[in-house]
C-alpha cells in the first residue's frame, strides 16, 4: 500500500516508509484506564506522500529520523482533521535494518 491511498477509518494497513521527522515526546493519563502513557508523532514518507505516524511508549525510543519502518495491521484515524497512522495493540511497528 502507498501513503496516497490511505483513507480515514482504514484498517489492516501494511506499509513501509522512511521517518523524516519526529516530534517531542508528550505525557498523558488515559481517561479509560487511568494509566500514564507517552506519545510522539513521526512524519513518514514513501514515493507517494507523507503521513503522521503515532508512536506510543517504547516505540518512541525505537524510531529515529532516517529509519525505514514497516507497519503491519495498522489503522488510520483523523485527529484535528489530520490523518494519523497507528500500529495499535493488534498491529506492529518494526524498524528495518
Amino acid at each position: 500500500m502507498q501513503i496516497k491511498d490511505i483513507k480515514d477509518g482504514q484498517q489492516k494497513i501494511e506499509l513501509t516508509a522512511e521517518v523524516i521527522d519526529k516530534s517531542e515526546e508528550r505525557n498523558g493519563i488515559s481517561k479509560v484506564t487511568d494509566e500514564a502513557f507517552r506519545v510522539a508523532n513521526a512524519t513518514i514518507k514513501d514515493d507517494s506522500g507523507t503521513i503522521l505516524l503515532t508512536l506510543w511508549n517504547e516505540q518512541i525510543e525505537q524510531v529515529r529520523v532516517g529509519d525505514k519502518v514497516q507497519i503491519s495491521n495498522g489503522y488510520v484515524r483523523s485527529f484535528r482533521d489530520v490523518l494519523q497512522l497507528n500500529s495499535g495493540k493488534y498491529g506492529s511497528l518494526s524498524v528495518l535494518v
